[in-house]
């Protein structure tokens, strides 16, 4: 997969999470929930864009670590609605839920490949 193709998929995920909150329950705990999980996947996205622009092998393994962890941060939150059994749509849920397992996959391997390399 391409940066660009990344870039796409990550600003696409951010918006497909912003679609969902909106049609998520609200209540007081909820909207917390919510405003996590938006900041974390519109992260995800932001903070793409900046490993693209890294200046050095060190600058881009450092920013690409900020954007898996912000990609597990919402896998989490995604995975504490489904376990809250939140009113929502199931199937977005699980979409997601599948969508951010997969940039954690991706963004994981290319940190390991990063440090391999660095030896």
């Amino acid at each position: 997969m391409t940066k660009e193709e990344l870039k796409t998929r990550t600003k696409k995920f951010a918006i497909a999470t912003f679609k969902f909150l909106n049609e998520i329950e609200k209540n007081k705990a909820v909207d917390i929930i919510s405003y996590q999980l938006f900041k974390s996947s519109s992260s995800v996205a932001a903070n793409y864009r900046a490993v693209c622009r890294g200046k050095s092998d060190a600058d881009f393994l450092n920013k690409l670590k900020v954007v898996d962890e912000e990609a597990d941060e919402s896998l989490f939150w995604l995975e504490f609605i489904k376990d809250l059994n939140i009113d929502c749509n199931k199937i977005e849920l699980e979409k997601l839920i599948k969508e951010a397992d997969e940039l954690v996959a991706i963004f994981s391997a290319g940190i390991k490949t990063i440090k391999s390399r660095n030896k």
